[in-house]
């Protein structure tokens, strides 16, 4: 893999470069707190949010990975019977979105949806940040190789197919899985994360703005675009969880409104957000 830098707020952080997938250092992000970095990853591994995302993560994409392992991690963290590490998750679940590395690389390295994660946990500020610059990097790359880059990709992937498996797993009767009936219950759920964060469905905003094309999230904000990942993640956690739908409205509006009151309090955002915006009284 090749290594990239990106200065994000004065702290240099490292991205390895790979053909299917870019890793970012989560020692180097870790650095912004007061702790010692490995010490400060061991926290986030130790709560139990943090396992429940990275057991679904790995669920989705790794098809090694080993399920039943990971659920005693959970269990301990539950109990707090343990100090969670990286490398103890890796050899006992055989987990491929972390990494540990030792010599000129060395520390641990997250694929970069789950650097936006460990990054949200630790400072949603810094995620914003985080964001902006690894956009200029690959949007730098992807002019040298004649492609297309947008930062929205990332966050409308990030959590999007651990929500989805998901809903399908939690909701959507076994004779109805990986059938057309499906998209019922993906956009029931998908307007329950739109209710909670823009206060209206998909249907309702289309209605609002006839003359605009795309739907409401073509046009949400980076701000909006960030809680909706992590709305998302959470909301995947609560059907686990068997949260009734009012209930799950409840939690992802509040975690939605805290969310956009840390996100939106400094100025140094404004470039970050799109040129167009939704008309006054729309």
């Amino acid at each position: 893999m090749a290594k990239k830098k990106i200065n994000v707020e004065g702290f240099e952080i490292t991205i390895l470069v790979g053909d299917k997938a870019d890793y970012i250092s989560l020692t180097d992000i870790a650095k912004q707190s007061a702790d010692e970095p490995r010490f400060t990853i061991r926290s986030w591994m130790r709560n139990n949010s943090t396992l429940a995302y990275l057991d679904e993560w790995e669920s989705v994409h790794n098809p090694d990975f080993k399920r039943g392992e990971a659920a005693t991690f959970r269990l301990n963290a539950t109990n707090n019977s343990f100090s969670a590490s990286v490398t103890a998750w890796i050899e006992a679940t055989g987990a491929i979105g972390l990494q540990s590395r030792a010599g000129r690389y060395g520390g641990t390295y997250a694929h970069r949806e789950i650097a936006l994660n460990f990054c949200y946990w630790l400072s949603p500020t810094f995620q914003v940040y985080l964001i902006k610059e690894f956009d200029r990097l690959k949007a730098a790359e992807a002019k040298e190789l004649d492609t297309e880059w947008n930062v929205k990709r990332i966050m409308a992937k990030a959590n999007y197919r651990i929500h989805t498996e998901a809903v399908r797993t939690y909701l959507i009767p076994p004779k109805l899985q990986y059938t057309k009936k499906e998209g019922v219950f993906f956009a029931s759920e998908a307007d329950l994360i739109n209710m909670a964060l823009f206060g209206k469905t998909a249907k309702q905003w289309r209605q609002e703005n006839p003359e605009l094309k795309g739907n409401m999230r073509d046009h949400a904000t980076t701000e909006q675009l960030l809680v909706l990942s992590n709305l998302q993640s959470l909301n995947a956690n609560l059907l686990e969880w068997d949260c009734d739908q009012m209930q799950r409205l409840e939690l992802l509006n509040k975690t939605a409104i805290d969310q956009m009151s840390v996100l939106v309090g400094s100025k140094s955002l404004d470039p970050l957000k799109p040129e167009k915006k939704l008309k006054k009284g729309k």
